[in-house]
């Protein structure tokens, strides 16, 4: 296996809060991660770090060996990451087709005077746009809620198109946080075997944030454990699960202070 993802002494300060401390990581080609730890520990944070969302404070991001410092967020995009987030961020008043067309920006070709002058090749591009994003719509059992407006979905389906519009940008690597959050526990079972699926389909990278630890342990091969935005331990779910740090940092004693608080 190759590296997909790198980091190197990560860190982040928020003013005088370090939310992120010396965050070093390696993401192998093919991986199914997951990042866990308490409430306030800089899961996110490192998310909104490797996708640009904030600027690195000190060390090193890699993707593809390539360094991702000062791209902007939909540079990184580009390159072959995409996320989704804790609190769905659809395009409310789209239908579910637009919203996953719309994440196809970046391999369109006919440029502006195409769009303008309804060109052959933009007439053939976005035939072929919807056709893939309804193939991708049928993968998610979405197919037939195509002409529906996003906001009309339930909670379990707009969390499905929130991935099918990450994955219809191509990524390499696809960043999951909180994907089990506000659901039920069919919907739960429901989306570890869309993950997994999606892994083996796309011949994809996934790095998941998760509260749910049935989910961490029903999926994951390899979990790392931060606790104030620095790494206490990694290992496979088992080896986590019964590691005393781990333990500590749930049951809300914090171990060590690494600047004054997180995020």
């Amino acid at each position: 296996m190759k590296p997909v993802l790198q980091t190197e002494r990560l860190t982040k300060y928020f003013g005088g809060l370090k939310a992120v401390c010396n965050f070093d990581f390696n993401l192998e080609e093919g991986e199914l991660v997951g990042l866990i730890g308490p409430n306030g520990a800089g899961k996110t944070t490192v998310f909104n770090l490797i996708t640009g969302m904030y600027e690195p404070t000190e060390g090193k991001i890699s993707f593809m060996n390539e360094e991702l410092f000062r791209l902007k967020p939909h540079q990184i995009t580009q390159k072959g990451i995409a996320r989704t987030f804790q609190n769905i961020r659809l395009f409310n008043d789209l239908t579910v087709l637009d919203n996953v067309r719309i994440a196809y920006q970046y391999h369109l070709s006919y440029g502006l005077f195409g769009s303008i002058f309804r060109t052959h090749k933009f007439r053939k591009e976005e035939k072929q746009i919807e056709e893939i994003a309804l193939e991708l719509l049928g993968l998610f059992n979405l197919e037939g809620r195509r002409n529906e407006v996003a906001r009309n979905l339930p909670y379990g389906e707009q969390r499905r198109l929130e991935i099918a519009r990450a994955l219809a940008s191509k990524p390499k690597l696809l960043l999951l946080d909180e994907p089990a959050a506000g659901m039920n526990p069919t919907e739960v079972s429901q989306l570890m075997e869309l993950i997994k699926f999606i892994r083996e389909k796309f011949q994809i990278t996934i790095l998941l944030i998760e509260h749910q630890m049935k989910v961490v342990m029903g999926i994951c091969e390899r979990v790392v454990v931060i606790d104030f935005g620095e790494v206490i331990a990694e290992g496979s779910p088992q080896e986590v699960q019964n590691d005393a740090k781990v333990i500590e940092a749930y049951l809300g004693e914090p171990l060590r202070d690494c600047g004054s608080g997180s995020v």
